[in-house]
């Protein structure tokens, strides 16, 4: 698993991507998943990579403000169709529209990826009941 958390890293770096539009993928995804340890590792890298406080603390309400960039949107929404697919069935046609039409394909499969990899991380973190580092 971390080795291929370490490959889509990678290919999000090598696409171009803001380490920070990854960091906020994974801390969606993780807020819709209820695995507090990935919470709060990401947000803690987040904010160490200069993420704004307001924008962490408004995730959980991404479509509601305009605080968030188009590719930052996309990567949201994806993540949310992604995470829900046991609702959604499927990636809304929508969604992946936006998606590619924000991000180059190589773009694409890398948050796609980042958004699978991070819920593999949270079934692990949530079934694992594995406790939040001491501070």
């Amino acid at each position: 698993m971390f080795e291929l958390h370490t490959e889509v890293e990678k290919a999000a770096a090598d696409a171009g991507l803001d380490q920070r539009l990854i960091e906020l993928v994974k801390i969606r995804a993780s807020q819709l998943n209820g695995c507090a340890y990935c919470l709060d590792l990401h947000t803690r890298d987040a904010r160490k990579l200069g993420e704004d406080e307001r924008r962490l603390y408004l995730l959980g309400a991404w479509w509601e403000t305009e605080l968030y960039t188009e590719q930052e949107r996309a990567a949201l929404a994806l993540t949310d169709a992604m995470t829900r697919l046991s609702v959604n069935q499927d990636v809304p046609d929508d969604v992946y529209e936006q998606a590619t039409s924000v991000f180059t394909e190589e773009q694409y499969r890398a948050v796609a990826w980042a958004a699978m990899v991070i819920n593999g991380w949270n079934r692990l973190g949530v079934t694992s009941h594995k406790p939040l580092p001491v501070q």
